[in-house]
């Protein structure tokens, strides 16, 4: 079966204390090979994003900041400007790669793992999120609310623990 390891935005601009942990949990799975396939997200902010003029969100728009902070060990990347990673990109490359099932980590749990992982469950996608491996930057009880919601919005099935895989 064809698995994609779908690593959300695990960038210098989302590191704080809150998340600091995730970035070492996520390569030490990567360092598993239980995957044969993985993806990085990039988010890109810059002046004409809308997270900018509309939320004056000042984050990821450097260089440094949008920095991918493990090694990504020549795994695709993926750009992206909003919240969701479902974009033409990460279609196609699903579709090239006969992907079955999707499991998504990263961060943040409240924006961009939230959006993605309902957007590839109402496209149909079989998506598994790590729990685990997500977090807020916001904090834990932000990340618990959240995998609360994602509970009844794509399944508790589809919320796994990494001890699951």
């Amino acid at each position: 079966m064809n698995k994609l390891l779908l690593i959300i935005d695990l960038q210098k601009g989302f590191i704080n204390d809150n998340t600091k942990e995730i970035p070492n949990a996520i390569e030490e799975l990567l360092n598993k090979n239980i995957f044969n396939n993985v993806v990085f997200t990039k988010y890109i902010n810059d002046e004409d994003s809308i997270f900018y003029k509309k939320l004056n969100y000042k984050g990821c728009m450097s260089l440094e900041d949008r920095n991918i902070v493990i090694d990504t060990k020549n795994y695709k990347i993926i750009e992206k400007r909003g919240y969701t990673a479902l974009n033409d990109k990460l279609k196609d490359y699903i579709k090239d790669n006969n992907i079955e099932e999707i499991y998504l980590c990263g961060l943040d749990t409240d924006a961009c793992v939230l959006k993605t992982s309902i957007d590839l469950f109402e496209n149909d996608y079989n998506v598994k999120v790590i729990k685990d491996l997500c977090m807020s930057h916001s904090g834990i009880e932000m990340h618990d609310s959240i995998i609360n919601i994602l509970n009844k919005m794509i399944g508790k099935d589809n919320v796994i623990d990494v001890e699951e895989l």
